[in-house]
Order: structure tokens, then sequence, then C-alpha cells
């Protein structure tokens, strides 16, 4: 039975970077990296999660922030965010990864249970003061809440059941 999902997922591979051949590069590195923790795991060496970040931030620029010098210049420069994005810290959850944001799209503050609490000068200031700078200073109009796997926008619901 493993063996026929194996083969049914490599099937569905072939089939998928067939279909969308710029994908086969990516696909070609995360497969190299996956096999490159795996055999570390099977000779008994520890994970190393310094060289988990160094390949994370080599991976981003190479692909994405030299592929886009225009767009990461402007950015450097200045920011306005359409969106103020409240997401749970959960890192099975990436707002910019459900919602296909792009860099400089959505603000993003994340917190334990994506919470909002009432406005005190004295507590909480985290969030108030996230609140305040984008709307006040980076004018954001659209707030959206994040759930583990549902999206609230105003008193709209998408869920992943529709």
């Amino acid at each position: 039975m493993a063996t026929e999902s194996y083969e049914e997922a490599i099937a569905g591979l072939k089939k998928l970077l067939s279909d969308k051949g710029e994908l086969e590069e990516v696909a070609a590195a995360k497969l190299k990296q996956l096999t490159a923790e795996l055999r570390g795991v099977e000779n008994g060496s520890a994970f190393d999660s310094v060289q988990r970040i160094k390949t994370g931030f080599t991976h981003f620029k190479k692909d994405k922030y030299e592929k886009n010098p225009a767009l990461f210049g402007a950015l450097a420069k200045t920011q306005s965010p359409k969106f103020l994005v409240f997401a749970c810290s959960d890192s099975r959850v990436c707002p910019s990864h459900i919602l296909n944001f792009q860099p400089g799209e959505a603000f993003i503050v994340r917190n334990i249970a994506n919470m909002v609490p009432p406005f005190d000068p004295k507590k909480y200031s985290g969030a108030g003061a996230a609140i305040e700078y984008a709307v006040v200073h980076l004018k954001v109009s659209i707030e959206l809440y994040s759930y583990t796997y549902e999206i609230q926008l105003s008193n709209q619901k998408f869920s992943s059941h529709q």
C-alpha cells in the first residue's frame, strides 16, 4: 500500500513538473535540500539550525531578491501595504503563503491566537502600536483576521471548505 502511494505521488509530481516547467528548478533544489537533511538524520548527525538559516537566506537572495531588484529597491525606501493582517504565531500557518502576498503587500501582526486586545495605554502595547502605525502612518485600509484554516475579511468568512 505504501508503495502505491509513493508511486502515485511520483507520477503526480512528474505530471506537475511537465505541466509547469518553471517549477522544475525549484523542485530540484528542494529535493536536494531534503535529501541532504535525510542523509544527515540517517548518519546520526544533528540538524544544523545555523546552516538551515544560511541556506534559507541564500535561497531568498538568489531566487527572490536578485530576480526582483526594482521591487526590493522600492521597498527599501518605503512601504504602502494594502492589508493589515492579524495572524496566529502558529508555525504551520503563514499568511503570506496562504494568501500569496508579495513583499510589501501586507503589514502582519502575529501573536498567540491572533488576538487584538482592547485598547489600554498601559497594557498590550504591541498590538496597539502595530494598529496605530498601520492605520495612521501606512494608511492601511483593509483589515484581515487569519485563523488556522480560515480567513475573515470584514464580515465575510472564507475557509478551506469553500
